[in-house]
């Protein structure tokens, strides 16, 4: 349990997230066990030249729900890895509150299906990702959630 539990800490402001997360202002809001809730600030400092939010920050955002979603399931030798995600762009973003929910879709022994839904501060729905994580066993000696 001590990847969930290095997810609570940081949900509580205990240890600093991951250094993206830090860079890109993403928080947890919301965590349970398969599923966790971030929120972020979108800006114009995070634009494409087409004047809207990059797509890679809103796919850092899912990877982020889902990665968190997934880790918080597994035991304590265990990380994972993505193998594959897919993120829909469902509409354009300049600025205001996002948030992300992630939820395990399935989990099994070797892998895991994930999903992420993003709205906007409106509630509307911004995008939509599925992942497929590969867990990797036996690695008690991981570089997070050590403690």
């Amino acid at each position: 349990m001590k990847h969930l539990e290095g997810l609570q800490k940081m949900k509580n402001g205990e240890e600093p997230g991951p250094p993206i997360a830090q860079l890109l202002g993403i928080e947890i809001t919301g965590l349970e066990k398969g599923m966790v809730t971030l929120e972020m600030e979108a800006s114009e400092k995070l634009h494409n030249p087409m004047g809207t939010l990059h797509g890679g920050v809103l796919c850092d955002l899912s990877d982020l729900a889902m990665g968190y979603a997934f880790v918080g399931t597994l035991a304590d030798d265990e990380l994972f890895t993505t193998v594959e995600i897919k993120l829909n762009f469902l509409k354009p973003i300049w600025e205001g509150k996002l948030r992300a929910e992630g939820k395990i879709i399935k989990k099994g022994s070797s892998t895991g299906l994930v999903e992420c839904h993003v709205y906007d501060k409106k509630g509307s729905l911004v995008s939509h990702s599925t992942s497929t994580c590969m867990i990797l066993k036996g690695n008690a000696d991981g570089k997070r959630f050590k403690k």
